[in-house]
This record gives C-alpha cells, sequence and structure tokens, in this order.
C-alpha cells in the first residue's frame, strides 16, 4: 500500500512540477490562509491569534520562499489516492511543490488513532525517500527539509471547524481540545528545531485518558 501511494503521489508530483508558477510572498499568505483555514481558526480560538503563532507562520514562509507554486488538492490524504489517481478536488488552490503529497502518512496522527489504521516508521521513511527522488529529480531539491513548514499549516488545517456549538456534547469539546493540543505540540516541535516528528503526536485514547474526557 506504501508502495502503491509513492508511486500515484510520485505521479502528482512530476505532473505539478512541470506546471510551476512563481512564489511570492503575497501566494505563501493566502496559501497559509486557505490551506490553513486561519480565518475559522482564528475565530474559534482568538487566543492562537498571537505573535508567536503569526511568528512561526511568518517564519515558515520565509522557508519556503524558493518553493515553486502549483496547482495543489488542499486535502490530499490515503483515502483520497486510488491506483488510477487523486479524487475529491473540491478544496484545489495553490500551494508550495510537495504541500500535497509529502505528507501523505505524516497527517495520519492527526486523525487520533481513530480510523484503524497507522504507518510505522519505516513506511513513512520509505515513502518520503521514494517521493524525494522524485523531487530531486524534477526540482533539485528533497521533500524533507519542508516538512515543518508544512505541518505547521497542516496542524491548523485539522483545528479548524472543530470548536462544538452544543455545551452538552462533551466528546465534541474533548476533540476540540485535543486538536488544540496537537497544534501547540507541533508549534512548540516547529519553533525549537525548524523539524515536526508526528510520531510524537498522542492518540485520541491516550489525550482522553490524560484529560478526563471533561470540558475544557
Amino acid at each position: 500500500m506504501v508502495d502503491l501511494a509513492a508511486e500515484v503521489g510520485g505521479r502528482l508530483l512530476r505532473a505539478q512540477a512541470a506546471h510551476t508558477v512563481p512564489t511570492d510572498l503575497q501566494a505563501l499568505r493566502e496559501w497559509v490562509q486557505e490551506a490553513g483555514w486561519t480565518d475559522s481558526v482564528f475565530a474559534e480560538n482568538p487566543d492562537l491569534d498571537n505573535p508567536r503563532v503569526r511568528v512561526a507562520l511568518d517564519r515558515a514562509m520565509a522557508q519556503l520562499a524558493d518553493v515553486a507554486m502549483v496547482r495543489g488538492h488542499l486535502d490530499y490524504g490515503l483515502p483520497n489516492v486510488l491506483p488510477a489517481g487523486v479524487i475529491d478536488w473540491q478544496h484545489h488552490g495553490l500551494v508550495p511543490l510537495g504541500y500535497d503529497t509529502a505528507l501523505a502518512l505524516e497527517i495520519i496522527p492527526f486523525k487520533g488513532g481513530t480510523k484503524g489504521y497507522l504507518a510505522s516508521p519505516e513506511q513513512r521513511r520509505r515513502y518520503l525517500e521514494a517521493l524525494s527522488e522524485v523531487a530531486r529529480a524534477t526540482t533539485g531539491q528533497a521533500l524533507i527539509r519542508h516538512l515543518g513548514p508544512y505541518l505547521l499549516v497542516k496542524a491548523l488545517f485539522f483545528l479548524a471547524l472543530m470548536k462544538p456549538t452544543d455545551p452538552a456534547r462533551t466528546d465534541k469539546h474533548l476533540k476540540w481540545q485535543y486538536r488544540r493540543h496537537q497544534f501547540v505540540e507541533v508549534l512548540e516541535k516547529y519553533e525549537r528545531t525548524g523539524a515536526v516528528d508526528t510520531a510524537c503526536l498522542p492518540t485520541l485514547d491516550a489525550f482522553t485518558a490524560r484529560h478526563g474526557g471533561g470540558h475544557p
């Protein structure tokens, strides 16, 4: 399955690399806003709309200044990857090259271990190596050095539209707090090293056991 995902991802990456768009700061800002759903995230979590988060996002954009923009999927993941191609393009937009394909296995931990599948470190390594070979052949760049900024934006995406409106839904409140915790974990790791290891993110069950399942 991992090898098939890498083969399909490689095909998409080659197609994207053949049709690049010049990168500038405004294009990167629009990508952060659209891919990270920042308007929704900050509306639901106004405490996160702060200088610390803004500085980290500015750092991510600066780190990607030399990466070409391409027409991307914005919701790329294993459920949308089929042997014949990639489905569900309703959220398409401009993205830095590799944002779609590089994260296919890295985003699995954000789902909390509740979807019935995981990726081992060896599977993640093999997938990224295969995609990096395609990236080096087409652009001369390795994808792995961009994972930190990509995952920072993706952590925002997974937090979007998570705040519940029904105070009686303690399960929804817990999941919202879980996604907030994930974002802060990713933010702290990116601030310290510029990289993010998603294997360190707790499962939803582990988070629930520690926090008791109550309201925030």
